[in-house]
């Protein structure tokens, strides 16, 4: 076993011998879920590498890390359909925030939002957010439009240890996924 952390999160044990790529191929993100996929979608996609509805919302809430650029939500904001200019499933305070840090003729190549209001702590704000329309992502919002996910969001939303004790059960089963070449002797370096 070889312990694993996050920043300021939670520390798990990983098994060692996972087989690692030896080279990073842009073909490969592809296969990534969408930042646009419903729920059914992200199911689809978490279901075809033998993960479960629990792991899809676990894993997810590792969005409450980072930054997003405007591309990423774009469609969120501006022209989301033929009826409405803004995703109705955004709180208003927060899509107007989105629209002014990324205007429709937007050319600032750095500009953008942090994926939520505590970017660089490891906490369960970002499901919070979630709950009040709140999300960067489309795909983060859809997970509380079934009433399976959105049970979780809540349970995560309202207990941090809950969402740290699932989110670190969900990476090691993800850990366990299969389809590297080699078992790295220092997992920084190809061998």
């Amino acid at each position: 076993m070889q312990s694993l952390w996050s920043s300021g999160g939670p520390t798990w044990d990983v098994p060692k011998g996972r087989k690692d790529g030896r080279v990073s191929k842009i073909i490969e993100t592809l296969q990534l879920p969408a930042q646009t996929f419903n729920i059914s979608q992200l199911q689809q996609s978490f279901a075809q590498r033998g993960l479960s509805l629990d792991d899809l919302v676990a894993l997810s809430g590792g969005h409450t890390l980072g930054f997003a650029h405007c591309s990423s939500f774009q469609n969120r904001i501006h022209n989301f359909n033929s009826n409405q200019s803004v995703d109705p499933t955004l709180e208003s305070s927060f899509a107007a925030g989105l629209k002014r840090a990324c205007p429709t003729k937007n050319t600032a190549k750095n500009a953008g939002a942090n994926l939520d209001s505590t970017p660089t702590t490891f906490d369960n704000r970002y499901y919070k957010l979630l709950l009040q329309g709140k999300s960067i992502f489309s795909s983060d919002q859809s997970l509380v439009t079934s009433a399976k996910s959105k049970a979780l969001v809540s349970k995560f939303a309202s207990s941090q240890q809950e969402f740290q004790k699932a989110f670190v059960k969900s990476m090691i089963k993800m850990s366990n996924i299969n389809g590297g070449q080699e078992v790295r002797l220092n997992c920084r370096v190809v061998n």
